[in-house]
């Protein structure tokens, strides 16, 4: 049996030789407190060198990349979606333009449906129109204004017989129809239901684009003008109202023709400014006429060279009495025996000078002077009366009729005694002929008309005679007074040039 082993018995100097070995272990307390204190200190100085240069951390990089990547990609998302959205409104705006071409209508000029009434109300001319009007100005329409909602005025068509074949549409700047034509600077579009070869119908069509223009302070003279008969283009006024026309506006009139050798009558004329005239005179007050016609009256002296003072040496002033003759239809059957009439009163009174002239053989230039010399015209009805605003204010017209014109003639056989009144004359009456060619119907039957519109005219001495005495006694004192008002010298109307 095997025992176990004793347990060996340590003597008092082996223990103490075993606690000395034990002081000198390197895990001794005092060792360890050096370990943990040196330990200590390094962190200590670790921690002190990190706060005075602290490292960028992996977590601020990463974040700054992230942000840097998210702004891009916002921008970009944004430029995207701007990209997107301007592309789509040029889109949008360029279908809508397209549209607004397309939906460009045009209109016959002249509305057949309103031929019964074709100068009443706003005319068949333009009929969907409506004119802008002051008290006492003239009636007109302006393009573009805000009656257009900012749209130009276009035309298109120049067809000279048929004014229903030719016509007119509003629209905008920047969509004008297919293939227009923009035309620079003012046009003036006139309406006239007569025409521009015959001076007073030519003229009264024209009056109210002076009277326009005056009011504008003559600031805009028209770059071109477009002329219409019934809708039916014109391409010319005939040679005096053209001159006139030149001496007001300071520059011969261009007449449009829609003709600019790239297009065809199909192409679309469309106006950066116009104006349309489509009433004559109408809704103008007398006021406004007279400075009118006194405008005009003032801008062909002028151009003509008319001495802006009437002037005779003596004591009384000269006093112009004029014979203005016609050939053919309304002349006076026996011209020597009316020139020997009122050249016989003339003689009677001191300063009188009589003088005959016939407008048919006068430029224009020639009638502007005669008529600036003239105080007393004596002319039978017809259209060289027009010329009647070229005298001074206050002149005296006499005025002669062939047969039948009172029952027959209508409203327009006063047209003299309308000029003279907007033109601030003194209308002196009217010689009317009692005898006369025969008409085969009763006289009071239209059908005469035709008949008596040719008659020539007749005289009678003692009327003419008393008439003419009359007429000179009045233009004489009135003379007299301005005469003696001025010196000598009286004024042929050079302020009426005047804008202001």
């Amino acid at each position: 049996m095997i025992k176990a082993p004793k347990e060996a018995v340590r003597t008092p100097k082996q223990l103490k030789h075993h606690h000395h070995n034990n002081h000198h272990s390197p895990f001794s307390p005092k060792s360890l407190l050096y370990f943990l204190s040196t330990c200590a200190v390094l962190f200590i100085l670790f921690q002190i060198h990190s706060l005075e240069i602290p490292p960028k951390p992996a977590t601020w990089s990463f974040t700054e990349q992230w942000q840097k990547i998210t702004l891009n990609n916002a921008t970009a998302t944004a430029s995207t979606v701007e990209n997107c959205s301007c592309l789509g409104d040029k889109v949008h705006a360029v279908e809508a333009a397209e549209k607004l071409r397309r939906a460009v209508t045009f209109l016959p000029l002249k509305d057949l449906r309103y031929a019964s009434t074709a100068l009443q109300g706003h005319t068949w001319f333009m009929s969907s129109m409506h004119d802008e009007h002051e008290e006492g100005e003239v009636q007109y329409q302006r393009f573009p204004s805000a009656s257009s909602d900012g749209r130009l005025l276009c035309l298109k068509g120049r067809d000279g017989h048929d004014g229903s074949r030719n016509s007119y549409a509003l629209a905008w700047p920047d969509t004008l129809p297919h293939n227009a034509t923009l035309a620079k600077g003012l046009t003036f579009v006139s309406y006239n239901h007569y025409n521009y070869d015959n001076i007073w119908h030519g003229l009264s069509a024209v009056v109210p684009f002076v009277a326009w223009h005056q009011k504008n302070r003559c600031s805009s003279s028209p770059d071109r003008w477009v002329l219409y008969h019934w809708g039916e283009l014109r391409l010319k006024m005939g040679l005096w109202l053209r001159t006139l026309m030149e001496a007001t506006f300071d520059g011969p009139p261009m007449i449009e023709g829609f003709d600019d050798g790239v297009g065809d009558e199909t192409t679309p004329f469309c106006f950066e400014k116009a104006v349309v005239m489509r009433h004559n005179e109408g809704g103008m007050s007398r006021v406004r006429r007279e400075e009118v016609y006194g405008l005009m009256r003032c801008r062909a002296r002028v151009y003509c060279n008319v001495p802006k003072v009437r002037a005779k040496n003596g004591t009384v002033p000269e006093i112009g009495l004029t014979l203005f003759m016609r050939t053919g239809p309304r002349s006076f059957k026996n011209e020597s025996a009316v020139i020997g009439i009122f050249g016989k009163e003339c003689a009677k009174v001191e300063g009188c000078r009589l003088m005959v002239a016939r407008s048919n053989n006068l430029s224009f230039c020639e009638q502007v002077k005669l008529m600036s010399s003239t105080d007393i015209l004596v002319s039978p009805h017809g259209a060289q009366l027009t010329n009647m605003f070229l005298m001074d204010r206050n002149s005296s017209v006499l005025e002669f009729f062939p047969r039948g014109w009172l029952k027959l003639a209508g409203v327009g056989q006063y047209v003299y005694h309308w000029i003279a009144s907007w033109s601030g004359m003194r209308h002196q009456g009217a010689w009317r002929d009692p005898d006369g060619d025969a008409c085969p119907h009763p006289e009071d039957d239209r059908r005469c008309m035709s008949i008596f519109k040719s008659g020539r005219i007749g005289y009678n001495e003692s009327y003419f005679s008393e008439w003419a005495r009359k007429v000179l006694a009045e233009v004489k004192m009135g003379k007299m007074e301005d005469y003696a008002s001025t010196k000598g010298f009286l004024d042929a109307g050079s302020s009426d040039c005047s804008c202001s």
